[in-house]
């Protein structure tokens, strides 16, 4: 989609043409998963246990695993839809896993990047939505469960998320803000 294409943001702003949405530098720096992660870190927004920064040989995955606990989910940086991701319940699985997540990650996204995340079993998924300007104003449009998918794309959105506690609802669309204050 062109409105989340950073590129497409830099072609607006070039001609003069006002672009609703982010700007093209958020849209790298949280487009990118890894620096979205640390990015959250520093905002004090939870992630999901993982690699801090991206895997970059056999070893480290395996030193990383263990640190985390099997099984884990190797998850591209440049992804989205389910590419470039894998789940990995042992040593043997997660080498193995790893060259097939880089290889489809280059192939979808130009981008062998991955890192770890704990595989965390039937999540789910909960997103918030987001509005800010250019004078610094971000404020939240509530919570949707978006986890009624079907190879990782979403089919339903429904909001409010049912069955969320209002204090998780709350501290979700407080860490959402946060996150997109530092960015």
């Amino acid at each position: 989609f062109l409105s989340e294409n950073s590129h497409f943001n830099e072609i607006c702003r070039s001609c003069n043409i006002d672009f609703i949405g982010p700007t093209p530098e958020a849209m790298d720096m949280l487009g990118d998963k890894n620096r979205a992660r640390e990015i959250a870190r520093k905002a004090n927004v939870p992630v999901v246990p993982g690699s801090d920064g991206l895997i970059e040989d056999d070893a480290e995955a395996v030193r990383v695993a263990h640190e985390i606990g099997f099984p884990v989910l190797i998850k591209a940086t440049a992804g989205g839809g389910g590419k470039g991701m894998r789940v990995a319940a042992n040593d043997l699985v997660l080498k193995t896993a790893l060259q097939q997540a880089r290889t489809e990650a280059e192939a979808a996204f130009g981008n062998a990047g991955v890192y770890l995340e704990k595989y965390i079993e039937r999540p789910r998924h909960v997103e918030v939505q987001i509005i800010a300007d250019h004078f610094g104003n971000v404020v939240h449009l509530w919570e949707r469960d978006c986890s009624v998918q079907r190879r990782h794309q979403k089919l339903i959105e429904e909001s409010p998320a049912p069955n969320l506690p209002e204090e998780a609802r709350q501290s979700i669309c407080d860490a959402a803000v946060r996150l997109i204050k530092s960015a």
